[in-house]
């Protein structure tokens, strides 16, 4: 049976980037992003809106580059794959995360109006694709 783990997240940096190097020394930033869910009306004719909040790793050269040019408010769009992680804390008790780890990050412009000009692709700040194994975890990022 095939199988798909891909997930697109279009946002806005909740938090400037942390940076650590893994003990064999690849590099990994974390932060996290807020997504505006599409507004909807409830059965009682509200209109009701939200904002999801995700947390994202990325690895390699592109954890170089976030950590350097990316700091909250940014818009971000990221491309990647859900892993989710369980760990014990020291009083016993076992705590579970999901988090996108990211194949691909783009930088987007901070609070472009309508009525700006929008800036071309050439303009806007890309990011490598290089992504190592993840330390720790399974072997293969994909």
């Amino acid at each position: 049976m095939a199988s798909l783990n891909r997930v697109v997240l279009v946002g806005n940096l909740t938090r400037d980037p942390e940076f650590r190097q893994t003990p064999a020394g690849k590099a990994v930033a974390r932060f996290g992003i807020a997504v505006n869910r599409s507004p909807y009306v409830n059965e009682q004719g509200e209109r009701v809106e939200g904002v999801d909040y995700f947390n994202v790793i990325v690895f390699g050269r592109q954890a170089e580059t976030t950590y350097q040019y990316l700091r909250k408010g940014r818009g971000v769009a990221v491309d990647g794959r859900l892993r989710s992680r369980s760990w014990e804390t020291p009083d016993g008790q076992r705590r579970y995360t999901v988090e996108v780890v990211a194949q691909n990050v783009q930088f987007l412009p901070r609070g472009v109006e309508p009525t700006e000009e929008v800036p071309s692709p050439e303009e806007i700040d890309f990011i490598d694709t290089d992504i190592p194994p993840i330390e720790g975890g399974d072997n293969s990022p994909w």
